[in-house]
């Protein structure tokens, strides 16, 4: 067997279903990036407009000079039911939803082994060390672009890498080594079609027609990366999803066709969909048991209960006021009680109002304060 045989064979024993190879050289659509971060559409993500992550960008070469192929692998995370028109549909109203990759283990933490395991085996085989960098969604390269170039796939409306056999459930990583391998054929076909599914379907309309995102618009921005108040505009098309966003690839064709159920990286469910009142409620040590290991603690706690304060609000039901009540009197963090107060004024209810106007005159941080007022005057 070749070498590039061996090391695919062995890249498929160690969990990464997709594999492919191709070179370092510049991409050629690292416009479409240099036009994304000058319309400003990567938000907050500051470190995603950098000199230097631009420049690493633009030539994988500058990552490791030494590099003479990419290796570029696919790992499937879980994958959801899908339900085929309204993905919001038939679920229980207090119960909050997650993006299903992070329904088990970070995979920053289970992915980096395994590629250090395929590096080890890769300097047994060529009997030398050999120069290497990974990353798993951590790197400053467009990973999707070398996917593509690598064979996996192509690069879909909404932006995921759609692979033909597998849909688009799964992470990338990419393994740069310092050794000749030959690459792989791109994947040039585009299987989108005139489908328009992603893209009708996104709450947010944050899908652009170059296919890329406007992050700044994205579910799955606004409840991992973003760091402080939620636009009020955008809290009520979040639903009840607290972390991440799936719909995009739940409505896709490709995996309502050939996505498998229940992949998983340990085979276990950690965090699924969970019940919003009792998420409230969790302390700092609660929150930090509980996400242990899970990409979730991403979000951080004020983050993932600001999340979760929203989804209550968007449950309309009555049921939901003492828990928000009591976050937005005992909840240490302003950011909490802000979205609190927002979600206490969309329930229609005697007491909700109440308690708004009992707020506003004991409250002292502005923006709850802002908050609550904004509250009482819809």
């Amino acid at each position: 067997m070749s070498l590039k045989g061996s090391i695919f064979t062995e890249a498929k024993r160690l969990g990464f279903n997709l594999v492919g190879v191709t070179h370092p050289d510049p991409p050629p659509h690292v416009d479409v990036y240099e036009h994304w971060i000058n319309e400003g559409h990567h938000g907050e993500m500051d470190y995603l407009s950098t000199e230097r992550a631009r420049a690493r960008r633009a030539d994988p070469r500058l990552i490791l000079p030494e590099c003479k192929s990419i290796l570029v692998l696919g790992w499937e995370h879980t994958v959801p039911i899908i339900m085929e028109d309204h993905p919001g549909e038939e679920r229980p109203e207090l119960n909050g939803r997650i993006g299903s990759y992070a329904w088990d283990k970070d995979y920053h933490d289970v992915i980096p082994e395994r590629l250090k395991q395929l590096v080890e085996f890769v300097e047994i085989q060529v009997g030398e060390p050999v120069p290497n960098r990974w990353y798993t969604d951590t790197g400053p390269i467009l990973e999707r672009e070398l996917a593509q170039r690598a064979g996996l796939g192509w690069i879909g409306k909404n932006t995921c890498l759609i692979n033909p056999a597998k849909g688009s459930y799964f992470l990338l990583a990419e393994l740069f080594l310092g050794i000749d391998l030959e690459p792989d054929q791109p994947f040039t076909a585009d299987r989108c079609g005139s489908c328009t599914r992603c893209i009708e379907a996104c709450p947010t309309e944050c899908i652009l027609p170059d296919r890329t995102i406007d992050a700044s618009q994205c579910i799955s921005y606004l409840t991992i990366e973003l760091k402080g108040s939620i636009s009020p505009e955008l809290r009520p098309k979040m639903d009840n999803w607290i972390f991440g966003c799936d719909i995009c690839q739940q409505v896709c064709p490709w995996n309502q066709r050939f996505a498998n159920p229940d992949e998983r990286l340990s085979g276990e469910t950690q965090i699924e969909n969970p019940e919003l009142t009792a998420e409230l409620s969790l302390s700092p040590e609660e929150f930090n048991r509980k996400f242990k290991g899970n990409p979730i603690k991403r979000a951080k706690r004020r983050g993932y209960l600001r999340n979760v304060a929203i989804a209550l609000g968007n449950s309309g039901q009555a049921s939901v006021v003492p828990v928000l009540v009591e976050s937005l009197k005992v909840e240490p963090e302003p950011l909490v009680r802000r979205h609190a107060a927002w979600a206490l004024g969309q329930i229609d209810d005697v007491h909700a109002r109440r308690s708004l106007q009992k707020a506003a005159g004991s409250e002292d941080e502005p923006g709850v304060l802002a908050e609550i007022q904004a509250a009482l005057e819809d």
